[in-house]
Parts: C-alpha cells; structure tokens; sequence
C-alpha cells in the first residue's frame, strides 16, 4: 500500500476512535512516513472542518441512513466523498477504488459493494449535487457550514448572520501559520536570512515584532529551526497576552495553566533571559516538554512547577501574572477542527466555573501594583468580559487597564479595556485578554 493510501487507512482510524471516544489520537500516524503524517492531519481535520456537509450528502446517495451507520463506514464514506469533492490531485475512480478497499478490509466485501455503490452515486451528479434545504435555518446553516447548531444559534444571536457566515466560513479554511523569531538564540534579521536563503515565503507582520506569517511549519521542522531553538510556531494572536504583560527583565513573572509553555518562552525572549518565570501546570508530561522546550529555546529563567493552580499556595507575589486559562477554544476552530465536536453548552458552563476559580486563585498571586493578565482563545463574552466584569465584582482591590499602546488599535475593544481578535477580521486566531492592576 502507498504512502497516500496508508494515510488514508490511519486517518479512518483517527475518525472512528473521535467519533467512538471523542479522543484525537494521532500517535496511530506514528508508523508513517513524515510525508504520510502530514497528509493524516490534513485529512483528518478537512474532514471534521466539512463533517456534518458531508454527512447530508452521503445521505442524499444512500438508501442506509447515515445515522444508522457504524462509525466505521461513516468515516470511509466522509473520506470517500472528501477525496471527490475537495483533492483535485485525486482522480474520482482512485478515490471510489480506495475507499472500497479499505471499506472490504475492514468490514466486508458486503460493505465494499455499498461503499461502492453510495460513491458511484454520487459521482453521477457530481455536477449537480443537491444542497441542504431545511426548512429549520439553524439546521440549515450548521449543515452547510459544518459547526454545531447549538454554536450556529450563539453566533448568529451574537454576531447577526452575515458576520456569523463570513466567521464559520474562516473556521472551515486552511489555517493561517506565524513562525516566530526567537532572538535568546538568533536576531530577527538573521533569522529572516536563514528563510529567505532557504526560499521560503514569509510575511513579516507589523503588529508584532518577529513574528512571520508562513504557508508551512514543515520546513523550519526539516531544517531542525525548531529542534534548535531558532524559532516557535505561535500564532500571533497568542503573542498579545505577553506583551500585554510587559515582563521586564528584573521582574518575577507567574505564567499560570503554562503548558505548552510558548507564551513562557516569549516573556523569557522579553525579558532578555533575566528576571525569574515560573511556570506552573497540571500536567507533569506537559510540564517536562515545556523544560526541555526552555533549554532548546535558551530560556534559562524559566523554572516549572506541577500544580493545580486552584490550589496553588506561593510563599511570594509575583510582579506580573499570566493565566492564559483552560477554555472552549472556539477562536482556533480553523487549527482544531475537532473542538467544534467536543463542546457543547454544559462544556461552555464548565470552562465558564473553572475561569472563575483560576482567577480567584491567581488574584492571591500578585503583588500590590503589580499586573495580571487574562487571556483565552474564546470567543465567548461569558469567557471573556463577562468573566472579567464577575471577578471585579469579587475583587476591589483589582482595576481594568486600558491596553491601548500595547496591542494594535484594530484588535482593541470595550473601549480599550480589552483586545479582541477574531478569525474572519483579522487573519489569525480569536483571542481575547485583559490587564488587571492591583490597586490595594
């Protein structure tokens, strides 16, 4: 089997252990090439990006229903018609042919003449594909856009329809990827030599320094940039939150839920490497990468420290705070297709009670006219202000700063007490943060 159909076999595998356990395992991508890895993640998230488009179709082809379906067939079928519909390097017979394959490999010969039968239906009209009509207009959007109805209903609520198409249209794109120059190892225009002798293309931004939009990571992976500490993949959006917090290199520094310790590294990057940042998470496994992470980066006054941060008790207060907290993460529905599958409204009330906990805990860590900053990838004002207001509620002795000078006008709202940023505006992921100051 070829490199492209493995990929093909490992990424129905992905799906049907989502679909069954709600769990992304691409370790099952492990025994690949990088090649037919890479190809895994793209068919994995194009897929879910288009999953419930998709799923109408199959039905529209099919006398079986899809819901009465095994998990198994859904996805060489989601597979199949993606193949059809979306990769032009693929012919239509190869992309029937090898989901028959697979579908007789796994279930059956039976199962391969059904495969078979529902593609070659749809290959039929492929010219004149019928399109979802439902009478219900949430259902009707959520199928076209492929999003969840209960989120379709939120935006459309939130945002007005127009805005809310033009934001699940960016979700259901190929990502944006920013490469940032990490100057503890390198200086941001030698680093722009190293991509330019190597020919790769590269928009420098002018909203924050040494940061790269890039079509690709893969190759500042090849070339080892990574491995060695030169560069980090972060989008830029998530550069705001350290720069709001505006670490100084004589100063402690508290970066709360850490992991994977990107936003550690940049304050380091900050701070010159001085000062002291401590970086503290839940997870030892998160934690012992984000330390080897630190000593490639060259950040050498990154100390980590395993903890639930609701509990965390620290003898001192920091001068800055930094909790980029746990949440829905629906502003990088475009890099993680698959949140738009895992969330629903209790998962929403959940990360909304342990925001507010985390804060809590986080307010007791800062010094008297020191800073803290709150930051999610959320694009929901119960995550977002709403939180921030509850906690000035609870807290007097903390006061909104306005951000103004820190991060770009286009991106700052509520009056510049907050900045915003959102998918289909302003080409990266949406994220949302605050600078809180203790006042007494």
């Amino acid at each position: 089997m070829d490199t492209e159909a493995s990929a093909r076999t490992v990424s129905v595998e992905i799906l049907i252990e989502f679909d069954e356990n709600n769990v992304l395992n691409y370790a099952k991508a492990d025994r690949l090439e990088s090649r037919g890895r890479a190809e895994v993640r793209e068919y994995v998230q194009n897929i879910l990006r288009r999953r419930s488009y998709l799923d109408f179709l199959i039905d529209q082809f099919s006398n079986v229903k899809i819901d009465e379906m095994k998990s198994s067939l859904k996805n060489i079928l989601r597979l199949g018609v993606y193949d059809m519909l979306f990769m032009d390097s693929t012919p239509d017979y190869a992309a029937i042919n090898e989901s028959v394959e697979i579908a007789k490999y796994e279930l059956g010969s039976r199962t391969g003449d059904l495969t078979n039968a529902i593609l070659r239906n749809l290959q039929r009209d492929i010219d004149n594909l019928p399109k979802p009509d439902f009478e219900d207009r949430t259902k009707l959007v959520a199928t076209t856009f492929s999003h969840p109805e209960w989120l379709v209903e939120r935006w459309t609520n939130r945002f007005g329809e127009r805005e809310a198409f033009k934001l699940m249209q960016a979700n259901n794109q190929r990502p944006v990827y920013y490469i940032r120059a990490n100057n503890l190892r390198t200086k941001t225009k030698n680093f722009k030599l190293r991509m330019e002798k190597n020919n790769i293309e590269f928009q420098e931004s002018d909203w924050l320094p040494g940061y790269f939009q890039v079509e690709s990571v893969a190759p500042f992976i090849s070339n080892g940039w990574l491995n060695k500490g030169f560069c980090q993949v972060q989008d830029i959006a998530a550069g705001f939150a350290p720069y709001l917090l505006d670490p100084q290199p004589e100063e402690s520094i508290y970066d709360l839920c850490a992991a994977p310790g990107t936003k550690s590294v940049l304050m380091s990057d900050l701070m010159n490497g001085e000062g002291d940042i401590l970086a503290v998470d839940i997870s030892s496994e998160r934690l012992d990468n984000l330390a080897q992470s630190a000593l490639s980066y060259h950040a050498e006054n990154i100390r980590v420290r395993r903890a639930d941060v609701t509990e965390l008790e620290l003898d001192d207060e920091a001068d800055g705070v930094l909790l980029d907290a746990p949440c829905t993460g629906t502003g990088v529905l475009s890099k993680r297709a698959d949140l738009r599958w895992r969330r629903d409204k209790e998962g929403l009330e959940n990360a909304i009670e342990l925001q507010a906990k985390l804060l809590d805990s986080a307010a007791k860590m800062v010094k008297k006219d020191g800073r803290l900053v709150y930051s999610t990838c959320s694009l929901e004002e119960e995550e977002n202000m709403e939180q921030v207001m509850n906690f000035l509620d609870r807290h007097d002795n903390f006061e909104m700063q306005s951000v103004e000078g820190y991060v770009p006008e286009e991106i700052m709202a509520h009056g510049g007490l907050a900045y915003q940023t959102l998918p289909h505006k302003h080409n990266c992921d949406g994220h949302f943060g605050v600078l809180l100051k203790r006042v007494k």
